[in-house]
């Protein structure tokens, strides 16, 4: 019997659990995780705020509410059985105001939709009794989020793959795809990413022909679980263009460890509709560690974790996308605001002083900072629910951002069934 090849693109938790759910159904196959840095999770993994959703903003019926509902009882599982810390410390999304707390409704049906256990509705004096420095005129309490250490879950998921047998190549970048008459030839270099690279083999050039210091390989088929660089593989494998990923960091400042202690748990906005990111929130981690944030601005760079990190290439890329015009119109506002707070620490602090008026700028720190790789359509809407594509033997995740990391062992599960039928 011929022993199927699996290559997975992706050295983040979404990649090494498809590659451990494929092991788990396919024991006998060779199954490869290509990860182009020098360790896993070294990208979006690694940079956000460990909360496990629980999913009550998702619409009903959609893949992020359903694979949302189930990655959370797999993951809680997951972790209870390999003693890795999940802690359901439970969110607030705060009203400020008789309009936000109308939205509250709405959101509170959608968790109930969604089969959000225990969400219950606060008047000012319960939000006070569960989180004291914490002001609003109503909230919606959901007891059952969690938080825990993504990097941890993917580097143990990464243990299970080599123990049944499969390989796990970091420092391997995926350059170019191909398929052939028996299955698709991926092009590797290894020594990992090379930022000084012209990326112009990887979205043009014959794939038969690359640079030097390039090897191949076939597989029988390749799932592409690559992040902030999933459409540029997706396209060099014959998928279109769209959507394509538009960069979006966001910074985050910590608390002072004296001052930890203004919140319980995690501390949300209510989600205004006419914006596309969720705004500045307060984040228990596992470490002890309280965040506030992120905001959400356009990054320089796919990679771009700071504004010095410029790619020229990849902001004209970004810039020229049809849909990046009719986007930047609707949102400037919003993208003003966002660029104010990440050059003045004081305004990014008094977004989060209307949740905890006592908080202060001598109460923070820098914090870490993280870049969501975000499908953007041609006409500037912004992909909301995950979005997977095939094309022969290839299978790309082309939008997976939040709550990947908590649906990702339900994304593995569903993908890996898609590849079956």
């Amino acid at each position: 019997m011929t022993r199927r090849r699996y290559a997975v693109v992706g050295g983040g938790i979404l990649g090494v659990a498809v590659a451990h759910r494929l092991l788990e159904l396919h024991p006998e196959a060779t199954v490869s995780v290509l990860e182009k840095e020098h360790a896993l999770a070294r990208h979006q993994t690694g940079h956000n705020s460990g909360v496990v959703h629980a999913g009550l903003y998702y619409a009903p019926g959609s893949l992020k509410a359903r694979l949302c509902r189930q990655g959370v009882g797999l993951l809680k599982d997951f972790c209870t059985e390999r003693e890795l810390p999940y802690r359901q410390i439970g969110k607030v999304l705060v009203a400020r105001d008789d309009a936000e707390s109308v939205r509250l409704d709405g959101i509170a049906d959608r968790a109930h939709a969604n089969g959000v256990p225990g969400v219950r509705r606060l008047d000012a004096a319960g939000l006070r009794e569960l989180e004291p420095h914490v002001r609003g005129v109503a909230a919606l309490h959901s007891p059952t989020t969690a938080i825990v250490d993504y990097p941890a879950i993917t580097r143990r998921l990464a243990a299970l793959v080599i123990e049944a047998g499969g390989q796990v190549r970091t420092a391997t970048e995926v350059v170019g795809l191909h398929e052939t008459a028996t299955g698709v030839l991926v092009r590797t270099r290894a020594g990992g990413a090379d930022p000084r690279c012209d990326d112009g083999w990887l979205d043009g050039a014959p794939a038969d022909d690359g640079p030097a210091g390039v090897d191949g390989e076939e597989f029988d088929v390749v799932v592409l679980c690559a992040g902030l660089h999933v459409d540029r593989l997706a396209r060099r494998a014959g998928a279109d263009a769209a959507p394509r990923i538009v960069p979006f960091r966001g910074e985050y400042l910590a608390l002072r460890p004296g001052r930890r202690d203004l919140v319980n748990g995690l501390v949300y906005p209510v989600p205004d509709p006419r914006y596309p990111f969720l705004g500045v929130h307060l984040t228990p981690r596992v470490d002890g560690e309280v965040l506030i944030g992120p905001n959400a601005v356009l990054a320089l760079a796919r990679e771009g974790y700071g504004w010095r990190t410029v790619v020229p290439r990849e902001v004209l890329e970004t810039l020229t996308w049809p849909g990046f015009a009719p986007f930047a119109r609707q949102h400037w506002r919003t993208g003003l605001t966002e660029t104010v707070g990440s050059l003045s620490r004081s305004r990014f602090v008094a977004a989060a002083r209307r949740y905890v008026p006592e908080l202060t700028t001598a109460d923070v720190v820098p914090g870490p900072r993280g870049v969501r790789a975000q499908a953007m359509d041609r006409d500037g809407s912004l992909v909301d629910d995950f979005r997977i594509d095939r094309r022969g033997r290839v299978v790309a995740l082309r939008n997976a951002p939040s709550p990947a990391a908590t649906s990702s062992l339900a994304i593995a599960r569903h993908l890996v069934d898609a590849l079956e039928e």
